[in-house]
C-alpha cells in the first residue's frame, strides 16, 4: 500500500524530513505536486542561494556537487539528504520514496494525506517561493 502526500503548500525541508522518518521505517511513500511545494525566505534570497549550489558544481572540470534543475529531482536530492544514503537501509529507504511532478493517472481519485506539521500558515510568513519557480529559475523545461 503506498502513502500518496500532497505536496501542495508544504514546507520543502519539514516535508522532506517527515518523508525520510517515514521512508526509514518502511512506509512506501508517492509525493504528488512537488513543484507547489514551498521554500520560506524572500524570492531574491532564495533563488541567490540556488543559483550559488548549481554553479558551484558547474564548473568544467565536472567534479561537482551536482543539483538538479527539475522539482521531482530536487525534491528526491533534499530527501536524500536526510537520509544515511550510503548505507543499505538508506538505499532501501530511497528505493521506497517516489516523487511526481503534478498527480499522474495512477494516483487521481486517490485519497491525499496531508501533513499537518509540514504545512505553512501564508497569512503569517508572506516570504517564500514555490519549488517550480526555483527550478523554472534554474532552467527546467517541466
Amino acid at each position: 500500500m503506498v502513502t500518496v502526500i500532497n505536496g501542495d503548500g508544504m514546507l520543502l525541508g519539514r516535508l522532506a524530513s517527515l518523508v525520510a522518518q517515514r521512508g526509514l521505517a518502511g512506509e512506501e511513500i508517492a509525493i504528488v505536486n512537488v513543484e507547489k511545494a514551498i521554500i520560506s525566505g524572500s524570492r531574491a534570497r532564495v533563488l541567490a542561494n540556488y543559483r550559488h549550489k548549481r554553479e558551484r558544481g558547474a564548473s568544467g572540470d565536472r567534479w561537482g556537487p551536482f543539483v538538479p534543475r527539475r522539482p521531482d529531482h530536487l525534491m528526491k536530492r533534499t530527501i536524500r539528504g536526510m537520509l544515511p544514503y550510503k548505507r543499505p537501509r538508506g538505499v532501501d529507504a530511497m528505493k521506497r520514496i517516489k516523487c511526481y511532478v503534478g498527480v499522474p493517472v495512477e494516483f487521481v481519485g486517490k485519497e491525499m494525506e496531508v501533513l499537518e506539521a509540514a504545512h505553512m500558515n501564508r497569512l503569517n510568513n508572506p516570504a517564500y517561493v514555490t519549488l517550480g519557480a526555483v527550478c523554472t529559475f534554474l532552467g527546467a523545461k517541466f
